[in-house]
């Protein structure tokens, strides 16, 4: 495979490993707010206006910037029924084909996600709900982690396509 290939692989592989070992923290921080949340209203009659709506945003964000890193490990659902019979060249194979599907997917998520965001930064776009946050932040998220995902994708593609050829990108 050409230099630029594998350092474009590298990088994407690296950079989203540190994203999900990182991202990987926020569902501590889910955890302590559901609790925090939970002993609010049982035991002090003071429920949090706003700790659901956080917590959905954290989960939102964690599994949104962490698909990439699932990605990357190999770890997403797959259908097994044939897969873990085929040798591995056909298994590449597969995997190319399927990989264009989900580029056109993800791009248009991407289109989508873009402006949406634009939309939630040029006018102010906020929640329905009592406490009303803006939704320009978890848009952003949003629009990072699919962006994140097709970045790996792409290099997801590039091994894949080494795989077929006989190689290995590490």
């Amino acid at each position: 495979m050409p230099r630029a290939i594998v350092c474009y692989v590298r990088w994407v592989d690296a950079f989203n490993r540190r994203v999900g070992r990182l991202v990987m923290l926020l569902i501590f921080v889910m955890i302590g707010l559901l609790l925090y949340a939970s002993v609010s209203r049982s035991l002090f009659n003071s429920p949090l206006v706003w700790g659901i709506e956080v917590s959905q945003f954290l989960m939102a964000s964690y599994y949104l910037l962490g698909g990439a890193y699932s990605m990357q490990l190999d770890a997403h659902v797959r259908m097994d029924l044939f897969y873990s019979r085929w040798s591995d060249r056909t298994r590449a194979l597969v995997d190319v084909l399927t990989m264009l599907l989900l580029f056109v997917f993800l791009g248009a998520l991407l289109a989508g996600g873009i402006s949406s965001t634009g939309y939630a930064l040029r006018y102010g776009e906020t929640s329905y709900t009592t406490w009303s946050p803006p939704l320009a932040p978890i848009k952003i998220i949003m629009t990072l982690g699919i962006l994140l995902m097709l970045l790996q994708c792409l290099s997801t593609f590039f091994k894949d396509i080494a795989r077929i050829r006989g190689e290995v990108i590490e």
